[in-house]
C-alpha cells in the first residue's frame, strides 16, 4: 500500500494585511517537518497543493528541511484551498466589518471573539442556513477536498503523496472518511495545529486514517511556542 501525508500549511500571517504568507515559525515548522521525513528516508513521489501562497511556502519549507535534492513539482488543486473566513462572518452577520489595526486583530480579547464567530458561520454554513459569496455549499467543499485526494491515490497506489492544504479541506476529508457529520468537521477544524500531519494508507480502491493533527516533528522540540494554531 502507499501513503498519503496530509500536512496543514505553516503558521501564517494573521493579523496581519496578508494572511496567507507564512511567518519565520511558519517556515521553521515546514523545515523541521521536511527534517522528519528526511529522518525517516520517505521519499515522495507526487506533491498536491491548494493554489494558496502559504501552501506553496509550507512544501518549499518541507523540502528546503528533507535535503533530498529535487521534489515533483507540485500539482495544485482548488480543491485543497480554504473557505473565505470573511465570506463566512459577513453572510452570517450581513455587515462588512471595518478592518482594524494589526496591533488590535493580534489582541488576544479580538481574536476570541473572531474564532467564536467564526465557528458560529462555519456551523450555518455545514447546516445549508448562510450561503457566502463567491464559496460553494458545504457538500460541494468537501466533495473537492475529498476528489483531490482520491485523485492523489488513484495516481499513486504504492508511492508516497505529500499533500499540503488548509485546516477546513482536511477536516471535511477526515470527517468524510469517519462518516461524520458537518458539525465534527468543524470541531476539528478549528483543532487544527499548524503543520499537524494526518496520514493515510491508501491503495487504488480506498484510503485509510492512520493518524490526525499529529506533530511529530515538534512534540520533542525544546521550543513550545513552535506548537501554534493560525
Amino acid at each position: 500500500m502507499g501513503a498519503i501525508y496530509l500536512v496543514r500549511h505553516g503558521q501564517a500571517a494573521f493579523g496581519t494585511d496578508d494572511y496567507d504568507r507564512l511567518t519565520p515559525t511558519g517556515f521553521m515548522q515546514a523545515r523541521l517537518l521536511g527534517a522528519y521525513f528526511g529522518l525517516r528516508q520517505v521519499r515522495f513521489d507526487a506533491v498536491y497543493t491548494g493554489t494558496l501562497r502559504r501552501h506553496a511556502e509550507t512544501a518549499q519549507g518541507i523540502f528546503e528541511g528533507t535535503a533530498a535534492g529535487d521534489a515533483p513539482d507540485p500539482q495544485r488543486r482548488r480543491g485543497l484551498d480554504e473557505y473565505s473566513s470573511e465570506a463566512l462572518v459577513l453572510a452570517l452577520k450581513g455587515v462588512h466589518a471595518a478592518p482594524a489595526p494589526a496591533a488590535v486583530r493580534r489582541d488576544p480579547l479580538i481574536v476570541r471573539e473572531h474564532f467564536r464567530v467564526l465557528k458560529e458561520a462555519l456551523l450555518a454554513w455545514t447546516e445549508d442556513r448562510i450561503r457566502p459569496v463567491g464559496m460553494p455549499v458545504w457538500r460541494a467543499f468537501q466533495d473537492g477536498a475529498v476528489s483531490a485526494l482520491v485523485e492523489a491515490r488513484q495516481g499513486f497506489p504504492d508511492g508516497n503523496v505529500l499533500m499540503v492544504s488548509s485546516g477546513g479541506p482536511i477536516a471535511a476529508i477526515v470527517a468524510a472518511v469517519l462518516n461524520a457529520p458537518p458539525q465534527t468537521a468543524v470541531e476539528l477544524n478549528l483543532r487544527m495545529r499548524n503543520t499537524s500531519l494526518t496520514e493515510f494508507a491508501s491503495s487504488a480502491r480506498r484510503h485509510q486514517l492512520i493518524s490526525f493533527n499529529a506533530l511529530p516533528h515538534l512534540d520533542t522540540h525544546a521550543d513550545a511556542t513552535l506548537s501554534t494554531y493560525t
